[in-house]
C-alpha cells in the first residue's frame, strides 16, 4: 500500500473512497488550458515542449485535487516519431499522409525513442512537480487506433478505410501492427522510467472491429504490449481501455492481463460487476454529457455507479474524454459527490 490511492487500486486493493481522475481532464474546456495552448502556436509544439506540456498536466491537478494527473501528449505523437508528416488543422483534427504498404516495410520503431526525448522531459518535470500522493500515469495510443489515422490520413466516423486496409493487405497491415507495438512498448517502458506509476493503452476505435478483428487488430496488439513492458519492468502497472468493445471486454481482460479496465458509458453496471470486478479493477464510465447539463441526472449516475462498484478495486472516471463544452462547476460537483458518497 501506498499513499497513491490509485496506485493501490491498480495492484487489486478497495479504497473506502474511490480515486477519481478524468480522461481529457487537461483540455479545452479549462481557460487557463486555453491560454497555455494559445502560447504555444502549433498543438504539436505543446506536446513537445517540455515546460508548457508540463504546465498544462498540471492545471486540473491544481484547480481539482485529482488523484491522479495525465501526461499532456496526443497518440499521434509515434507516428510524428517514426518520420511520418502529422499536422492539427483547426477545426478538422489530425492530418496525416496517408501510408502505403511500401512505407509501412521502411518503418523503424527502434527510431521513436530520439523523437520523443520533449516527452520523456516532460515526464521527469511533472514527477518532481506533482503532490507526492497524486498517481502519475502515462499512456500510448494502441496500434489499432493510432494505425487508423495512419492508413486514413485522418479520422473517418467509422475506421473503415483501415478495415478495408486490414483485409485487402494483411501482410503490410500485420507489418504496420508489429511496428506501432514494437514503438510501443520501448515508449511506455521510456515513460515509467522517467518517472510515471502506471500507464494507459487508449484504444479509442477498437468498437468498430468484428470479432476477428478485434482479436487480430485490438486485444492481441495490447497483450503484446502488456507482454513486452512488463519483459523489462514486471511490476508495471497497466490500464486498458478498449472502448465499445462491450461483452468482449471479458475475454479482453484476460488475455492482456491489464491491472484495470477502462469503461465506456455503454457498459452496464451490473454486467461489468459481476463479469469483470472480480478479475480486474474497473474504471468509469459516466457519460461525459453528463458534465455539460448536470443536474439530478448527473448526481443519480454517479450514485448508480458508486453503488454497481464501489465494493471492489474501482476508479471513477468518465467513459470516454470530458468535452470541451464541460461546466467547470459541474466537474466539482461531480468530485464533491463522489468524495462524500456514503458519509
Amino acid at each position: 500500500m501506498t499513499n497513491r490511492r490509485l496506485l493501490n487500486v491498480l495492484g487489486g486493493k478497495r479504497e473506502q473512497t474511490p480515486p477519481i481522475w478524468l480522461m481529457r481532464q487537461a483540455g479545452r474546456y479549462l481557460p487557463e488550458y486555453r491560454a497555455t495552448r494559445a502560447e504555444a502556436g502549433s498543438f504539436l509544439d505543446l506536446c513537445y515542449n517540455p515546460e508548457l506540456a508540463t504546465e498544462v498536466t498540471m492545471q486540473p491537478i491544481r484547480r481539482f485535487g485529482f488523484d491522479a494527473a495525465i501526461l499532456f501528449s496526443d497518440i499521434l505523437v509515434i507516428p510524428d516519431a517514426l518520420g511520418r508528416s502529422v499536422q492539427f488543422v483547426q477545426g478538422e483534427g489530425p492530418k496525416l499522409d496517408p501510408i502505403s504498404p511500401e512505407e509501412i516495410a521502411d518503418l523503424d520503431p527502434a527510431i521513436v525513442l530520439d523523437g520523443l526525448k520533449p516527452v520523456f522531459e516532460a515526464v521527469e518535470r511533472i514527477r518532481d512537480g506533482l503532490p507526492e500522493e497524486t498517481t502519475f500515469l502515462g499512456f500510448c495510443g494502441a496500434p489499432w487506433t493510432v494505425a487508423t489515422y495512419m492508413i486514413a490520413g485522418q479520422g473517418t466516423p467509422d475506421q473503415a478505410p483501415a478495415r478495408l486496409f486490414a483485409r485487402r493487405e494483411p501482410e503490410a497491415f500485420a507489418r504496420l501492427m508489429d511496428v506501432l507495438v514494437e514503438a510501443s512498448i520501448l515508449y511506455l517502458i521510456k515513460q515509467l522510467r522517467s518517472g510515471a506509476d502506471a500507464v494507459q493503452i487508449f484504444d479509442s476505435w477498437a468498437g468498430v472491429l468484428d470479432d476477428a478483428l478485434f482479436l487480430s487488430a485490438s486485444q492481441n496488439p495490447i497483450a503484446r504490449i502488456v507482454k513486452g513492458v512488463r519483459a523489462e519492468l514486471p511490476d508495471a502497472k497497466i490500464i486498458g481501455f478498449p472502448k465499445g468493445a462491450a461483452q468482449r471486454l471479458e475475454g479482453f481482460v484476460e488475455a492482456t492481463g491489464v491491472n484495470a479496465v477502462g469503461l465506456d458509458w455503454t457498459v452496464p453496471l451490473d454486467w461489468a460487476h459481476d463479469h469483470l470486478q472480480t478479475k480486474v479493477a474497473l474504471q468509469g464510465n459516466l457519460d461525459p454529457t453528463l458534465l455539460i447539463t448536470g443536474g439530478r441526472d448527473l448526481d443519480a449516475s454517479i450514485d448508480r455507479i458508486m453503488e454497481a462498484w464501489g465494493d471492489g478495486p474501482f476508479i471513477f472516471n468518465l467513459g470516454h474524454g470530458i468535452t470541451p463544452q464541460g461546466d467547470i462547476d459541474l466537474v466539482h460537483q461531480l468530485i464533491n459527490r463522489v468524495r462524500s458518497y456514503g458519509k
